[in-house]
């Protein structure tokens, strides 16, 4: 059974009988029952397209509900009607307590599929070397030739399971999951049975009864398996989607946060835990998440079908993002006093941070002359400026604590750096934006786009491939009602200055995509590595932006798979040699991609960026990473420079007719980080890290010359990602992830009181017991783990200090 959670608390308020009768036919969990639960997950993600943090939540608020309606529910096989797999789930699963897995969808393939690969059973291995036995995809089990959305397995025909055989399956499996909606409910009854078209005899069984009973039970053969056998593809571009994932996006980075600060807020405040405040925002944001919104955003919701999926995503992350930010500045709030002499900027990262943080002000503070004063005494760089009504004062905020933080005195005075971010228009009409990391020169008589970015403190390394066809941050598409390639560069840009002092430079630039308007604004901040870009399209119509023909039932070609005629943003880069890396949940691939073009959906690539993609030369050792705000696609290929996808319009998937139309202005923001070494030198990670929480800054009545600042923890050489803390009862738990590639054991300090210190597995069960030692009122533990893995810590009885 694969039913979302929530159903049960309906059927049991419809049909109360019904529901009793159930409950007491899923009893029987034996491997000889006739039920098994095999997709748990609150809402039914894709997995691939979120954190890997909310593919946790997916499964732990899902399995505990389902627990809630059937206790003796046991979890032994993950399958999915969509293909709702991604690279780290073996390790997750594993210690949710599954045994086995299929990577299986034969008839519901619309949106995709994973690789096909191996015999009867496969060890499935994720990145961190966790395997899990697996019914895969199998290698001979071909797409089905006269279907878009279906594998020949779809209907156990003759030819496949025959096909089988003489790839020497001796248990074939076909058909693994039937739709229960599918022509009015079960009307068709089990679709194999007594079917002359399918091969007989066939059998109805669970995973588990089939895997430990009925198949071979046990292979050698390792399957290595990387994000790009997820060979998926949405309509990405389009205006919808785009949306939904910045929705996404917003809400899952938010929710974590308010976990964080909630803990720290418990720990050093005795402030109760906000459990009901957090699992709602929880759930929303799962339900968000549910593949349903992704694929077909534009239809109705079963549950009344009042409001379409996208609709009630946007409902669903505001309620997200409502409890996260009431918890966020409660938190803060009981932590730090409220006042107006100083500011405390917290850091819910596992390193020490040195970079800018805005905090509000009054606007009546609008012609102050304010500087920031940090605990040691010393002015440091900042600025005011006015956005949308409100009073901002930004300054860098230095060597922030881990998990923790920090005070500053806000002082009547003015600070001016000896270096300051410029903007300055050249002789040739161009502007030199700079500051003390980068100088980047803009062209207006190409709209806008870049003719140079180089890193000062990389031996001035220039970025730009000035010899490239296209410009870099060129923005190109095809728009097929004009029948014709549009460029930003076929226009001029106006520039304007928008910020200019002590800390930071920005620009705006306007320019012309064909009669549409756009805005791309460039921002430097003293000290900052990231080059922070947005863009926003005022669209005069809806222009059709793709490849445009017609997305037929029977035609596997598709009009929003090929992103060279998609609109995209380029960063032509100068690098003569071209690695691909992109971050996936818990994982970074390597691409074996050439490129990344493709028009037929059974020729799918995986070409999709989470957070963000990665290119490396390893002749000069030099990399360029790009970071997007929400998942969508990317381009790349031995002629076509990395692009991202800024906007499709057109035809969406076929058999619910709907055309994926421009609505709304266009919207993004995305930034570049220039680095030396590969990503895992420069910590790409970590930067990424930081886009998703960045520094929070409150006014406070804090005492900044008593040096008022807290960390919850320390990890020895920054060794390990902060993915999640939180409490429950009187514990906390402490999720980390490695990303780099030491697995050597480091010491993680704790600045707080704990009976003990439990590894535990994420269905709760004790994995280690950890040896534990204190120093100064500090517990330090020993902790190894592999790249990609992931750790929970559960600190018993806990207690700040």
């Amino acid at each position: 059974m694969e039913i979302e959670p929530e159903t049960w608390a309906v059927v049991k308020q419809r049909d109360p009988d019904a529901y009793s009768a159930f409950k007491e036919l899923f009893k029987d969990q034996s491997a000889t029952g006739r039920i098994e639960y095999v997709n748990p997950t609150y809402g039914q993600s894709f997995f691939y397209n979120i954190s890997g943090e909310s593919v946790i939540r997916q499964f732990s608020y899902g399995i505990d509900l389902v627990r809630a309606h059937f206790p003796e529910a046991v979890f032994t096989t993950y399958s999915s009607e969509e293909p709702c797999f991604t690279s780290c789930l073996p390790g997750i699963l594993r210690s949710f307590g599954f045994s086995y897995a299929s990577t299986k969808n034969p008839n519901t393939m619309w949106g995709g599929y994973t690789r096909a690969y191996g015999g009867e059973l496969v060890n499935w291995v994720g990145p961190d070397g966790t395997k899990i036995l697996t019914v895969p995809r199998y290698a001979c089990e071909a797409l089905n030739p006269n279907s878009t959305w279906q594998s020949m397995a779809w209907n156990n025909s003759k030819e496949y399971i025959h096909a089988c055989f003489a790839a020497g399956i001796q248990n074939p499996v076909g058909m693994c999951i039937q739709d229960a909606n599918w022509d009015r409910g079960w009307g068709r009854g089990p679709w194999l049975i007594n079917n002359s078209r399918a091969y007989q005899p066939t059998e109805y069984k669970t995973w588990r009864n089939y895997i430990e009973n009925y198949s071979i039970g046990t292979t050698t053969d390792d399957w290595h398996f990387t994000q790009e056998d997820m060979q998926v593809g949405l309509v990405w571009g389009a205006q919808v989607i785009q949306r939904l994932a910045q929705e996404v996006r917003v809400a899952e980075n938010k929710v974590v946060v308010a976990e964080k600060l909630a803990a720290l807020s418990n720990m050093y405040s005795g402030n109760a835990w906000p459990g009901k405040g957090i699992d709602e925002a929880w759930e929303n944001l799962l339900r968000a998440q549910h593949h349903d919104a992704w694929i077909v955003p534009y239809n109705r919701n079963l549950l009344g079908r009042t409001r379409t999926w996208a609709e009630l995503a946007t409902i669903w992350t505001d309620l997200t993002n409502t409890n996260s930010n009431n918890i966020i500045e409660h938190s803060m709030r009981i932590v730090t006093p409220v006042g107006e002499t100083s500011i405390a900027v917290y850091n819910t990262l596992a390193f020490q941070r040195s970079e800018h943080v805005d905090v509000k002000i009054p606007i009546t503070w609008k012609n102050r002359t304010l500087s920031v004063v940090n605990p040691d005494g010393k002015q440091i760089p900042s600025q005011m400026a006015e956005k949308d009504g409100n009073m901002y004062l930004t300054f860098i905020a230095q060597a922030v604590p881990p998990m923790g933080f920090s005070t500053y005195r806000i002082k009547e005075d003015t600070t001016i750096a000896k270096e300051t971010p410029s903007v300055k228009q050249q002789n040739d009409g161009s502007y030199l934006l700079e500051n003390d990391l980068y100088t980047i020169v803009i062209d207006p008589t190409k709209g806008g786009t870049i003719k140079s970015i180089k890193a000062k403190d990389l031996n001035n390394q220039e970025f730009v491939d000035a010899a490239n066809e296209r410009s870099f941050n060129e923005m190109r598409g095809y728009f097929y009602k004009g029948e014709a390639f549009l460029s930003s560069t076929q226009s001029l840009a106006e520039v304007e200055i928008l910020e200019q002092g002590p800390l930071s430079a920005k620009v705006a630039i306007y320019g012309k995509l064909g009669k549409h308007p756009f805005t791309q604004t460039i921002r430097l901040v003293q000290g900052e590595k990231r080059i922070d870009m947005t863009l926003k399209i005022d669209w005069e119509d809806n222009p059709g932006i793709g490849e445009g023909i017609p997305s037929l039932r029977e035609n596997p070609r598709k009009p929003f798979y090929d992103s060279r005629y998609k609109l995209q943003v380029h960063f032509p880069a100068n690098m003569k040699s071209q690695q691909v890396y992109k971050n996936a949940p818990f994982d970074v691939c390597e691409s074996r991609h050439e490129d990344t073009f493709f028009n037929r959906w059974d020729q799918i690539k995986h070409n999709i960026i989470l957070n963000w993609v990665d290119l490396y030369d390893k002749t000069t050792n030099h990399g360029l990473a790009m970071f997007s705000d929400h998942t969508t696609s990317y381009a790349h290929g031995k002629d076509h420079p990395l692009a991202l996808t800024v906007q499709y319009s057109g035809d969406g998937l076929f058999s619910w007719g709907r055309d994926f139309s421009v609505t709304r202005s266009t919207e993004i923001s995305y930034a570049l980080v220039p680095h030396r070494g590969t990503w895992i030198d420069s910590r790409i990670w970590s930067e990424g890290e930081r886009i998703n929480e960045p520094l929070l800054a409150t006014l406070s009545g804090n005492n900044p010359d008593k040096n008022q600042s807290k960390s919850l923890l320390n990890i020895q050489d920054n060794a390990y990602e902060l993915s999640s803390i939180v409490c429950k009862g009187d514990d906390v738990y402490v999720r980390f992830f490695n990303a780099q590639n030491d697995a050597s054991t480091k010491s993680v300090t704790f600045n707080l009181k704990a009976d003990r210190a439990e590894l535990v597995e994420l269905d709760n069960g004790v994995k280690e017991m950890l040896k534990t030692s204190l120093t100064d009122a500090k517990m330090k533990v020993d902790l190894s783990i592999p790249q990609f893995g992931i750790r929970t810590i559960r600190l018993v009885n806990a207690t700040g200090q």
